[in-house]
């Protein structure tokens, strides 16, 4: 496992029912320079948590006591509400598109949505972590291999490349690393990512938040399909 002294330390709250889990997620992250200020274990000692203003980003399972259905989920979205683009990282052990586009409504980035069998894939998911730490957008392989056979509305609209391109945008990876995958220049990445944003209609904007709008209007696509 790799780690990162070199990086600024993130503090974060952690919220995982299961204490095994929960106790090997706070020493990943430690070694990977995130404080784990708190470390919960059930919805409302995620919601006080949540409401400190020292921390830097929350990693929370969906499903949370007490009754074990999507508490976690419903604390972050509520936190993005009082703090807007505030990062969260959530960890399921099933595909739900919804759980996603649910976080991702406001628009902001600063969202992840991993399987929690990624976690056995230390430096990936601590680079995860960062990445929604700093603003960027990461969604599981799983949900975006489930969501390209989606086709709905705008979605109609993308060539068979530029849905490759929006998928690999979707999990998070930058234009370069969207090139190296589908063995283009980054100039056409940047072609086809320009093609994506105007057949989407989406508006005038910082790139980082267009491509957060590409995924989630994928995902209300992928809802009401």
């Amino acid at each position: 496992m790799t780690t990162t002294p070199d990086r600024a330390p993130l503090r974060a709250v952690l919220a995982e029912d299961q204490a095994l889990l929960r106790v090997g997620l706070e020493r990943i992250l430690g070694a990977g320079a995130i404080e784990v200020v708190e470390a919960v274990a059930d919805a409302p000692s995620l919601t006080r948590a949540l409401a400190r203003d020292d921390i830097d980003i929350a990693v929370v399972d969906v499903r949370l006591p007490p009754t074990h259905t999507t508490e976690g989920l419903e604390a972050a979205t509520a936190a993005r509400a009082q703090r807007p683009g505030f990062p969260v990282l959530v960890l399921s052990q099933w595909v739900e598109p919804l759980y996603a586009r649910d976080l991702l409504a406001s628009g902001e980035g600063a969202i992840g949505y991993l399987l929690k069998d990624r976690v056995a894939d230390v430096d990936a998911f601590l680079a995860a972590v960062r990445q929604v730490a700093d603003g960027g957008t990461v969604l599981d392989p799983e949900v975006v291999a489930a969501l390209l056979t989606t086709r709905t509305g705008p979605l109609d609209r993308l060539t068979e490349r530029e849905r490759e391109v929006l998928g690999l945008m979707a999990e998070g990876r930058s234009n370069n690393a969207i090139a190296a995958r589908l063995v283009v220049t980054e100039k056409a990445v940047g072609k086809h990512t320009a093609n994506i944003f105007a057949k989407l209609d989406l508006p005038q904007a910082p790139d980082d938040n267009r491509r957060v709008l590409a995924v989630l209007a994928w995902l209300e696509a992928a809802a009401t399909k």
